[in-house]
């Protein structure tokens, strides 16, 4: 999906609702999405009740909340948000800086879309809504994408080529490993951005085994090379492990492609925020 397809999931006159009981962070969002959104109007809510009255004065086109709100849970908001009369089903994003340790212990429900955790500072929380709001290609990034069946590889590099980043498709994790292997001795011509492997590969070693080995064996971080993990699994222990062991994230299966590259395209940007690895 190209940017200017995801933008019109936002309309040219944009409602968001930003909800958190910090100024600062409501200060922050607000801006970015004035920046990026003309004519956006911002709706500012402290709390859940606002947050709800909100929702009966009209339908918004975003919400990001926090999780933790003076009046209740953040996902009590989200599930309003989806339960509202008369409004389309939008994007909710759950800005917390406990964001992770939800994700590791699969604590989100469904009526959440997304999840960006404070931790990670305020630069990169601007480049993640500006990922939503108005996503831009970072020409040139590789993917090394590991995925066993051609017929789902297809697919799945279109959706990245139209972002225009380049896709380096191998069929195993061994042949993952050999690749990184050689790009860092510097005997292969691209630097490897990003990788993104399916959980489930044919062969001895699965997608869990190339977080591992990437992590450990490898030694780059999370930001340093980032790793995308796509499981049909929805099982919450299995999720769990699959981000203890080192995967920035996971994308469910079957693939949505908006949120693929919303994933994709904010993990990129983080990395280079750190300056990326050394070539």
């Amino acid at each position: 999906m190209a940017a200017q397809e995801l933008k019109h999931l936002i309309s040219d006159a944009p409602r968001v609702m930003v909800a958190d009981g910090s100024k600062l962070v409501r200060k922050l969002i607000a801006d970015v999405l004035a920046r990026e959104l003309p004519g956006v109007q911002v709706v500012g809510c402290s709390s859940i009740a606002e947050a709800r009255a909100a929702l009966e004065a009209g339908p918004v086109d975003l919400v990001t909340t926090a999780l933790s709100l003076p009046d209740g849970d953040g996902l009590e908001l989200a599930r309003s948000v989806r339960e509202a009369a008369g409004q389309a089903y939008v994007p909710v994003i759950v800005v917390s800086g406990d964001a992770q340790q939800h994700l590791v212990e699969r604590r989100f429900t469904e009526y959440v879309t997304d999840y960006f955790d404070k931790s990670l500072g305020h630069d990169a929380l601007a480049e993640f809504i500006r990922g939503y709001v108005q996503p831009q290609p970072i020409v040139g990034a590789t993917v090394l994408y590991v995925e066993d069946s051609r017929v789902v590889a297809e697919a799945t590099k279109r959706m990245l080529e139209r972002q225009q980043l380049k896709v380096i498709h191998v069929l195993t994790a061994e042949e993952a490993f050999a690749l990184l292997t050689a790009e860092s001795l510097g005997r292969i011509p691209d630097k490897i951005d990003l990788v993104l492997t399916d959980v489930t590969l044919k062969g001895e070693l699965s997608g869990r085994d190339v977080v591992e080995r990437i992590r450990i064996d490898f030694a780059y971080g999370k930001r340093r090379l980032p790793v995308l993990v796509m499981t049909g699994d929805g099982n919450q222990h299995n999720q769990s492990e699959l981000l203890r062991a080192g995967a920035n994230d996971l994308v469910q299966k079957p693939i949505e492609e908006r949120l693929l590259v919303t994933k994709v395209l904010f993990q990129l940007r983080v990395s280079r925020l750190d300056g990326g690895r050394p070539n």
